[in-house]
């Protein structure tokens, strides 16, 4: 609880948590969808033994920005197979999350070989859709 008093919701407040039959699945098209630190730590020494760049969606169930942007992320997944794409929910992976310094969901991070190259904090769609195509053109490689 402690963590989502102090992360706010793109531009709101953070809201009651949201009964577990409220959930979300944030996962869909080639989005991982991250439940451990073991987890992370295997996506992203897959990631650099690909030479993938990975994006990492910090988000949560009870925030409507990122209910609305998950479907579009997980569109992009398929977009891009290029890059790892990953998902983690802030509430399920508390610990972690706070060691991102994650202060509002959603919050995008993209890294190349453990270094973070970029970040967005928010679910704004052009600017998403315009950072995930930069890296992507980066790695060399066109859209599908």
């Amino acid at each position: 609880m402690g963590l989502r008093r102090l992360m706010r919701c793109c531009c709101c407040i953070a809201k009651q948590h949201a009964d577990d039959g409220d959930k979300i699945d944030f996962g869909g098209g080639n989005v991982h969808v991250v439940t451990s630190k073991e987890d992370w730590d295997q996506r992203i020494a897959e990631a650099n033994k690909d030479g993938k760049t990975v994006v990492a969606n910090f988000s949560a169930s009870w925030c409507g920005p990122c209910r609305v942007i998950a479907p579009v992320y997980a569109e992009m997944s398929q977009t891009y197979p290029q890059l790892m794409f990953l998902t983690i929910d802030v509430d399920d992976l508390m610990e972690f999350s706070s060691s991102w310094d994650i202060r509002a969901t959603p919050t995008f991070f993209f890294l190349k070989n453990e270094q973070q190259v970029d970040k967005l904090v928010g679910a704004n769609k052009p600017e998403l859709e315009k950072k995930v195509a930069a890296v992507a053109d980066a790695a060399g490689s066109k859209t599908v």
